[in-house]
């Protein structure tokens, strides 16, 4: 008899994990966290700008602007950063008009070096001010377009290696030559990221969590297909972005089989979202995991004071309280009266404070927790085909004017 099938057998975590050691020969991010930094910390300590301009999108910016984001509350940064990451015309004139054009080192970084947006921004910068060695750095693969314009005009050049796709790309030069220029520790990120390699790789913790979690998401792919990142600090909105992007581009795949497969990411902040979207997660459909993010210590003791309004005698509870304090016992609340619900997966994540070591932790283990929900689901976690139909389309529109 002849007989087909379109379903498969999920494969055993000894066997994905297998698969994901091999993948580390093939795929970049994986060995990130070993390259050395001399180049990069040379070129940063002698960036005279006081402004950095950064012109990308996607991964060339969504990375590195999580880590911005999440550490500006703690850091004090010797220059001040820019993303130009839109093609938004009023948010381009708004970004330029703080900035002091003769004053300002722009970073341009494409990985296929004709990055629409990217050059277009770039093109219009151009216009209003003349691009050369002194003022440009570009970021890029090694052959690319924009990596001959840099060699042609004498212009610094940092590779992005081949082997690792740009929303991957946040331990490369994407991410560590600006954050470098700027004063953020990237040798403290990258020992984080490595920690979080060996512990992964030898079977460790995060090998446990990882792996426990991720066959969870295959497992139950088609009854909680929606995981929402629930994450109680604003430091964490530029990562809740980046994990979006993370998730949807690399999961969201033909598998071999020909089965469409996708788990939807939503990024959530505490305790805004409290007020929004905690009613659909608690009443609503049961169709999402939510994992919450905590900080432990804010290292920030700004304490709500003694009775300073009239006539709210009734919430003199708050009294004293330090906002650390209360932002956690509201994360704590809301996770307590999910996990009574019995039917809404849930996981919590507890960093210590806010420093490069937490946020490259974090970043390194979603990137393998990425990987292996993708090797679970059989799938190319790191190609995006889906999107570039929209590219083509573009590029005719375009040419026909």
């Amino acid at each position: 008899m002849d007989y087909k099938k379109n379903f498969y057998k999920l494969e055993s975590n000894e066997k994905v994990f297998n698969g994901i050691k091999n993948e580390v020969n093939d795929i970049g991010y994986f060995n990130l966290p070993k390259q050395n930094l001399d180049e990069i910390l040379k070129f940063s300590k002698n960036v005279k700008h006081n402004n950095i301009a950064v012109i990308g999108i996607g991964g060339s910016a969504l990375g590195p602007s999580a880590i911005y984001d999440f550490l500006k509350s703690k850091v004090e940064f010797t220059k001040k950063l820019y993303f130009f990451d839109s093609t938004d015309p009023n948010d381009i004139k708004n970004k330029l008009y703080n900035l002091e054009l003769a004053d300002t080192l722009f970073i341009v970084i494409s990985k296929s070096g004709t990055t629409i947006e990217t050059i277009s921004i770039f093109k219009y910068i151009s216009s209003l001010i003349e691009i050369n060695k002194n003022n440009c750095v570009v970021i890029s693969e090694h052959d690319s377009k924009l990596t001959s314009f840099a060699n042609k005009n004498q212009i610094k050049c940092f590779k992005i290696p081949k082997n690792v796709g740009g929303r991957f790309s946040v331990f490369s030069p994407v991410g560590l030559v600006p954050l470098s220029i700027i004063g953020i520790d990237i040798k403290k990120m990258l020992d984080s990221a490595l920690k979080v390699n060996n512990s992964f790789f030898k079977k460790g913790v995060f090998h446990n969590i990882i792996m426990q979690k991720a066959r969870f998401f295959a497992e139950n792919k088609n009854k909680y297909n929606i995981n929402v990142l629930f994450s109680y600090s604003s430091s964490l909105e530029g990562f809740n972005k980046w994990y979006v992007q993370l998730w949807g581009e690399s999961l969201g795949k033909i598998a071999n089989n020909g089965i469409r497969q996708g788990l939807t990411p939503i990024g959530l902040l505490g305790p805004v979202d409290q007020h929004s979207f905690l009613q659909l997660i608690m009443e609503g459909k049961r169709d999402k995991t939510v994992m919450f993010i905590k900080v432990d210590d804010f290292e920030e003791k700004t304490t709500i004071p003694e009775k300073t309004i009239c006539g709210f005698s009734e919430l003199e509870y708050l009294d004293n309280l330090k906002f650390e304090d209360l932002i956690n016992q509201q994360a704590d609340s809301i996770i307590e009266s999910v996990n009574e619900l019995k039917d809404v997966p849930i996981d919590v994540v507890t960093i210590d404070k806010i420093d490069e070591y937490n946020i490259a932790m974090l970043m390194q283990s979603f990137m393998i927790l990425t990987s292996v929900v993708g090797k679970f689901l059989q799938i190319d976690t790191y190609n995006q085909p889906g999107v570039e139909r929209g590219k083509i389309i573009l590029k005719n529109k375009l040419k026909v004017k």
